[in-house]
């Protein structure tokens, strides 16, 4: 414990550097203005009557993949509610919009112990289900004191971060020893929290195969379908800097041989919209950007989607899309997301946040790997002239999608006995 007694002092004496932190992330849009308080603990709701389950999710990718999972939890009990925390903008807008009745979204207090107090003391949920990989010291730690039944799912940690954790193998041993139960996404994953000193350990699948697929807004596709009529097109989906560049670089190299090809861009921070337009326009190209409520035209080389929540509506339109974050160390993002909606798959060589699933894509002959602007014109251009090596590789990709849909319900199976040990509410509760 004394590494955790170490880290609670540190970050108490530290409160001004934090409070200094979280005004430059406010003024740089990474806070919410109007909710900055429940960072530091302070809740901007009541408390629901009855039995609370708190999960904790970090940013988009683990709310979307927490969605399902929160689903089944509520079907499972008629009288429970939840609470889903993140710490992110772009997730708290993402779940405003898809959370079910009965539950509801907080941002997670920063991990300063008095904060994390004011938050649970509040709060006091009845389970805590904290998914994938996100270990905040003081937030576990105040969380099992309180005989809180606390539960990891979708449990992963990478071989580096495994091996990084064991220079202070007391201090992890009493994060992760603090699970009741932690459910990981594979076989090694689960070696590695057993090695950390995590007890018991099962790995059950990964729970980013059961999200459901991205929603849309019927009256937008078929708007947007109308603007792009019938040109061919391909989609470079939630970009970092460097994967825009790229993308113009492949659409140059493409345009003589396709002269009508629209490329659309879907940034993974909407924010930068602005600027991946101004760089585009910057080269001689047409480009509207939907961010500035600008139509596609039929003169446009590209359309920046600079908007958030409406990924699912550019999978649907486009039927070949480059996974973003996959060509320099951001570990790349949900290659699923695509293959649930009919999408042939290209990435780069950075698959290190989805290996199992992007191996699995891989082996099915559902995913085509590059490595720079040249090798992605050549496979956008490989699937817009052979439509059946295109179909085949959309096949193949939703094949794994659904065969591996089940893994929510294995993961509900685990809970179960916590769902149960909840305490008798009210069954006809309500949001």
């Amino acid at each position: 414990m004394a590494g955790l007694t170490l880290y609670r002092g540190l970050t108490g004496l530290g409160a001004p550097l934090i409070n200094f932190y979280m005004q430059r992330r406010l003024a740089s849009g990474k806070e919410d203005p109007d909710r900055i308080s429940e960072r530091r603990g302070v809740a901007s709701r009541p408390r629901p009557d009855g039995p609370l389950a708190w999960v904790h999710a970090a940013s988009v990718g683990e709310a979307q993949s927490a969605l399902s999972l929160i689903t089944k939890m509520l079907r499972a009990r008629i009288d429970l509610h939840i609470l889903i925390t993140t710490g992110t903008v772009t997730s708290a807008k993402l779940l405003a919009e898809r959370l079910p009745p009965r539950s509801f979204h907080q941002f997670v207090p920063v991990d300063h112990q008095r904060w994390v107090q004011r938050f649970l003391d509040h709060w006091e949920p009845n389970l805590a289900v904290w998914i994938e990989s996100e270990f905040w010291p003081n937030l576990i730690a105040e969380t099992a004191e309180r005989n809180i039944p606390t539960v990891l799912a979708n449990g992963r940690i990478s071989r580096k971060s495994a091996a990084n954790w064991r220079f202070v193998p007391g201090f992890i041993s009493n994060i992760v020893g603090e699970f009741q139960l932690c459910l990981t996404q594979t076989e090694e994953e689960a070696a590695r929290f057993r090695a950390l000193g995590a007890d018991p350990v099962k790995c059950v699948g990964n729970l980013k195969f059961s999200a459901a697929a991205l929603p849309v807004d019927d009256a937008e596709l078929t708007a947007v379908a109308g603007t792009m009529q019938d040109r061919l097109r391909w989609l470079a989906a939630s970009t970092h800097p460097g994967e825009e560049s790229m993308a113009v670089e492949a659409h140059l190299h493409l345009r003589d041989r396709v002269p009508d090809l629209l490329t659309v861009i879907v940034p993974r921070h909407p924010s930068r919209g602005a600027k991946i337009a101004q760089e585009i326009a910057a080269q001689g190209l047409r480009v509207s950007r939907r961010g500035a409520g600008e139509p596609i035209s039929p003169d446009d080389d590209f359309h920046v989607a600079d908007t958030l929540g409406e990924l699912g509506l550019f999978y649907r339109l486009t039927d070949i899309a480059f996974i973003g974050g996959t060509m320099d160390s951001h570990g790349g993002h949900n290659p699923l997301e695509a293959a649930q909606l009919d999408c042939a798959i290209l990435h780069g060589p950075d698959m290190a946040n989805f290996a199992t699933v992007s191996q699995q894509l891989a082996v099915a002959g559902a995913t085509k790997e590059i490595s720079n602007a040249e090798t992605l014109a050549a496979a956008v251009a490989d699937f817009l002239n052979d439509p059946e090596s295109r179909q085949a590789s959309i096949t193949a990709a939703a094949d794994v999608a659904q065969s591996n849909a089940s893994v929510v319900d294995h993961v509900i199976e685990e809970l179960q006995p916590f769902l149960n040990a909840l305490p008798p509410g009210n069954s006809d509760a309500r949001a």
